[in-house]
């Protein structure tokens, strides 16, 4: 792939930012969809970015367009909606849906992009905005190896570790089940540290205890900023985006016919406190609201 392919970008949110950064600082002319959603952009345009009013737009200008938002319902809509990326999109245009979503739903958007002259493939990501930023995300990607070899420059530049799961769709289910892990050892952890603040056990002791034995981990090293100083700042994934994920991740398996007692259990905890309305509250505060209690405003 020549480093002077256009790319367009649906979704500069908190990860989409990084990676529109990083694809600019690797030499590809970059357009991006203009969204109320977007983080500030002055920086991207300074740099060459160019706006787009709509999908259709967008794609038309594009060979590439990668997909950076919330979920399935979100997907669908930017690419099939009567102005999306579909209706203005060049034969031969590739989709990157960097998004986590249902692998169903990935399926059928890849027969319907296929259909409509294109190519898709899935490449979730994992990590956090400070790695979106420094262009270290981790991807995990569902496609023919052929057309992964062919995007793999333009990933390069924004990612620093990538996995080739399988064919179309496998990415996003791989996602899910990595999700599901590192959402659930949240919960587990959130609920042990209210329980832990219960006792008045200290916060130090708690945390170096876990940190020298089974509890040690990524997880706990991003939540501990967190449980030992109130810093939420290294884990700002919301609950609503971990209850939208688990959600997901109960979906595919229940089609799958797989256990998944625990990732209902890890569901039903996010939703309460989704219920009690701090849906935009990022998963360290768990802790709190489950030492308060979930009803509690602080």
């Amino acid at each position: 792939m020549s480093a002077k392919a256009h790319v367009g970008l649906v979704g500069v949110g908190l990860m989409g930012h990084g990676i529109a950064s990083n694809i600019l600082k690797h030499g590809y002319a970059l357009r991006f969809l203009d969204h109320p959603g977007n983080q500030p952009v002055a920086d991207l345009v300074a740099k060459g970015a160019a706006a787009h009013a709509s999908g259709a737009d967008l794609a038309a200008h594009c060979d590439i367009v990668v997909l950076c938002v919330t979920g399935t319902p979100q997907v669908e809509d930017a690419l099939f909606r009567p102005d999306g990326v579909v209706a203005g999109m060049k034969p031969g245009t590739i989709v990157i849906d960097c998004s986590t979503a249902i692998p169903a739903s990935t399926r059928t958007v890849a027969a319907r992009i296929a259909a409509a002259g294109g190519r898709f493939l899935d490449a979730a990501m994992t990590r956090t905005p400070k790695e979106a930023a420094e262009g270290r995300l981790n991807l995990i990607v569902g496609a023919p190896d052929a057309l992964l070899q062919e995007v793999l420059p333009l990933l390069r530049s924004f990612a620093e570790n990538i996995a080739h799961a399988g064919p179309v769709g496998a990415g996003h289910q791989l996602k899910l089940l990595h999700n599901f892990v590192s959402l659930g050892f949240s919960a587990v952890l959130a609920e042990a540290a209210a329980a832990a603040r219960r006792a008045d056990v200290p916060a130090e002791v708690f945390v170096e205890v876990l940190a020298k034995g089974g509890g040690a981990g990524v997880i706990l090293d991003r939540m501990k900023p967190f449980m030992l100083a109130g810093d939420a700042s290294g884990f700002t994934f919301t609950l609503a985006n971990a209850l939208k994920d688990l959600t997901y991740y109960n979906a595919m398996t229940s089609a799958l016919g797989a256990a998944n007692g625990v990732a209902q259990a890890a569901q039903a905890l996010y939703a309460g406190a989704v219920e009690h309305g701090h849906q935009a509250r990022p998963v360290p505060e768990l802790v709190t609201i489950l030492s308060d209690g979930p009803g509690s405003a602080s």
